[in-house]
């Protein structure tokens, strides 16, 4: 039950889509929403035929914002400044709606995450004593960046680029009343890039999944009962699907009689990595003899030839992929030193045994031997060993006790009433104490002034290429 005097809660996120960073952001809406807190989430992009339900279904209430002056990137590239850019516009409609509506003794709470862009502004120019403001954090965004494509001299380029962007994450981030992390992994970090001391005491607040849903009957059996290998995540080079495709080939022939491989996840055709990445890994699969099928419905997956080693699922929908679950006899979750990672977790929701790299967020999640296993992501060997093991060499019984090892480990750590009481403890801890001092007015304007000649010095440059 809610322990905390009902707070507005004010969410923004930059592209509310279908990846993990969405998915965790509408759970923390709706972990606080179910404890009685209003919650209103603004975000500057939502394709409401690619996102959640609940972003589009009335469950929760989504307001897009600071999305008509400046377009998501320039030409494909300058992502970062467009969505800082875009996050500014969007504080600016957003304290002014708040304005009309919030008083000095109204307990406000701010939750943002990926763009921290907000927060010094929220910090400065909101309303009310009684306000605060907590960064959650995926990850350092500097160390997302790609710095190490092209020559030496495009390299500087891109690092004299990346500087300022460097340096105001890790201040636009100290203006925070508290920053959280999404797991031990992650807090390390952080606190190793920006210093405990530029962000004081970091908390975990593990991402969750609705323990309620996703639980229901298998129904009937996918393509005729076969042995179904499963692999959840978007089409990116960083997510290393290409493991998945190796260790199954590994199997050999005979052992891959009466499975199937299926690639399912998160693919946008506006993200060129997206389109490039499916096609490599449909090369891959092709050129080590492995018969290949891609579908963007659930209609022309049911209905792929048997021959089919290799399924590829576009951006499925989410009553599928919880079937998928539920029918699959391992899900093989594939990328080095993920920052947590919450599709093992949903595995393990449904009763899945997981295979994941022993690196990152899946230490904290699978269980070695009891939830799951945990592997060397460069040794193929070692997963198609696991893979044959899962297939045909452990007992019912034993994957019985798995199953249920994974449902209460979920139910216990990583739900959505686990998530709630973590969250709700933090905004007690927030409110329970002053604000962190920020004196970044000056800061503010000298930002806006750099901002200004990065602007104008892109626009420059994008004149002289046409």
């Amino acid at each position: 039950m809610p322990t905390t005097k009902p707070a507005k809660v004010t969410i923004i996120h930059p592209d509310l889509g279908i990846g993990g960073a969405e998915r965790l952001i509408i759970d923390v809406a709706l972990a606080l929403q179910s404890r009685g807190h209003p919650v209103t989430v603004y975000t500057s992009h939502r394709d409401k035929s690619h996102c959640f339900e609940e972003a589009r279904d009335g469950t929760l209430d989504v307001r897009v914002r600071g999305n008509t002056v400046f377009p998501a990137h320039v030409g494909g590239r300058f992502y970062v400044l467009m969505a800082i850019l875009r996050q500014l516009h969007l504080t600016v409609d957003l304290l002014k709606e708040i304005g009309t509506t919030t008083t000095e003794d109204v307990e406000e709470i701010f939750i943002v995450d990926q763009v921290p862009a907000c927060v010094p502004f929220l910090k400065s120019f909101g309303r009310g004593k009684r306000q605060r403001t907590l960064f959650y954090c995926h990850f350092p965004d500097q160390l997302l960046a790609r710095r190490d494509e092209g020559g030496s001299l495009l390299q500087a380029v891109k690092g004299a680029y990346r500087y300022p962007f460097d340096w105001f994450e890790g201040w636009a981030i100290s203006a925070s009343d508290k920053v959280v992390a999404n797991s031990r992994f992650t807090r390390g970090v952080v606190t190793g890039v920006f210093g405990k001391a530029k962000l004081g005491e970091l908390s975990v607040v593990y991402p969750c999944v609705d323990t309620a849903a996703g639980g229901g009957g298998e129904g009937e059996k996918l393509w005729g009962g076969k042995k179904i290998l499963l692999s959840v995540n978007r089409f990116e080079r960083k997510k290393d699907l290409a493991l998945a495709i190796r260790a199954y080939h590994g199997l050999g022939e005979e052992k891959r009689r009466g499975t199937r491989l299926v690639v399912a996840g998160g693919y946008d055709n506006r993200v060129q990595e997206n389109v490039q990445y499916h096609r490599e890994l449909d090369e891959l699969a092709t050129g080590l003899g492995l018969q290949t099928a891609t579908s963007k419905t659930v209609i022309s997956a049911l209905s792929i030839p048997d021959s089919i080693d290799v399924l590829f699922l576009l951006s499925v929908p989410t009553a599928f992929r919880d079937t998928l679950l539920l029918q699959s006899k391992l899900l093989l979750y594939t990328p080095i030193n993920e920052h947590f990672g919450i599709v093992p977790v949903e595995a393990m929701r449904a009763g899945v045994p997981v295979l994941a790299s022993n690196t990152g967020g899946p230490l904290e999640t699978i269980v070695e031997g009891e939830t799951g296993w945990l592997r060397d992501a460069k040794v193929d060997a070692d997963w198609t060993a696991v893979m044959d093991n899962v297939l045909y060499g452990m007992e019912q019984e034993e994957l019985d006790r798995m199953s249920a090892a994974a449902k209460q480990r979920v139910e216990r750590e990583f739900s959505l009433t686990a998530m709630g009481e973590k969250l709700e403890q933090e905004i007690e801890q927030m409110l329970s104490r002053e604000r962190r001092p920020f004196h970044g007015v000056q800061q503010i304007l000298a930002l806006l002034a750099l901002v200004g000649v990065v602007l104008s010095v892109a626009v420059a440059l994008l004149l002289r290429l046409f």
